[in-house]
């Protein structure tokens, strides 16, 4: 199935989010050889999510650009999640708006992009059914 410009563009952005928390790996990678961490068990568990979480992230926008639904369902969960970590950000003793502001205004706009690009995927979708029903013979055979 071919992805529209929507989809297109949400690749791209899911694919910066996917590069960034790699950066973020390599970051806390270098933490623990620097040996700046409390514990190194969970320094290295954290590595280990941060790295699976980034893999799963740059697939899933290889598969929205692809075209391929379980992508554009994973890049809208992995938006939903940012948006939570946002709302963490802004809210608490610790609260900063700013940065509560810098994660959640890309994930709004990719949530949308990732919307758009399933109701247009919907459309192709029946628009193709309704193509190859119009192809077959009376009767079904």
């Amino acid at each position: 199935m071919r992805t529209n410009l929507s989809g297109r563009i949400a690749a791209v952005l899911v694919g910066l989010e996917g590069l960034g928390l790699a950066a973020l790996t390599v970051r806390e990678i270098v933490a623990i050889v620097s040996g700046d961490t409390g514990s190194i068990e969970s320094a290295i568990a954290l590595a280990v999510l941060t790295l699976v979480g980034a893999a799963a992230v740059i697939a899933f926008a290889f598969a929205i650009w692809r075209g391929q639904s379980w992508g554009r369902s994973g890049g809208i969960v992995t938006q939903l999640l940012i948006l939570a970590v946002a709302l963490g950000a802004a809210t608490g003793a610790f609260a900063d708006p700013a940065a509560a502001l810098a994660l959640a205004a890309p994930a709004v706009v990719v949530l949308v992009l990732l919307v758009l690009a399933v109701r247009d995927a919907g459309r192709a979708a029946r628009r193709q059914r309704d193509e190859e029903s119009d192809g077959q013979a009376p009767g079904g055979a």
